[in-house]
């Protein structure tokens, strides 16, 4: 079956560790996190990307960045810092409440269990995946969720095929 642009209709929505930070401003680590984040990509719009790195590299990759490994950072500074920004785009949880939608996340960040959180009030069901980490798809437990989450919900919208 072809799908083309247009006719991807969703019927459930499973979102991993997601980066809404619209639907969670004021929570003090987001701010925290949008404040690092946009001076470091002002640093990159003004041509410093060293500079961008050196704000990015502690705040989310921990350590430091370093002149002497600046030829091996440069390439994951440039890219990351072409990555568009987790806010501003007037998400809304209301946006995804006409979905089922399953929340998965590995518990250790709190800016990604404030946006659970938020989710969850809209209607999605969430699991935290203890030891996963930002990478919840790589659990164990993952598949079976998926597959369970499928079973269980009825699902709403459909795919059309060609």
């Amino acid at each position: 079956m072809a799908i083309e642009a247009g006719q991807l209709q969703p019927t459930r929505l499973v979102l991993l560790e997601p980066a809404l930070f619209d639907i969670v401003r004021g929570v003090p680590a987001v701010e925290e996190h949008i404040a690092v984040m946009t001076r470091a990509r002002q640093k990159a719009a003004d041509g410093d990307l060293f500079g961008y790195w050196a704000l990015v590299k502690p705040f989310m990759f921990g350590g430091r960045a370093l002149v002497e490994d600046w030829q091996q950072d440069e390439p994951h500074a440039r890219r990351f810092s072409t990555q568009p920004a987790p806010w501003g785009h007037n998400i809304t949880p209301d946006l995804m409440a006409t979905l089922p939608t399953l929340v998965l996340t590995g518990g250790w960040n709190e800016q990604y269990e404030a946006i659970a959180a938020v989710l969850i009030r809209h209607g999605a069901a969430h699991r935290i995946l203890p030891g996963s980490g930002h990478r919840a798809q790589d659990a164990p437990e993952f598949e079976a969720l998926i597959a369970a989450f499928e079973q269980d919900t009825p699902a709403r919208g459909r795919i059309r095929g060609r």
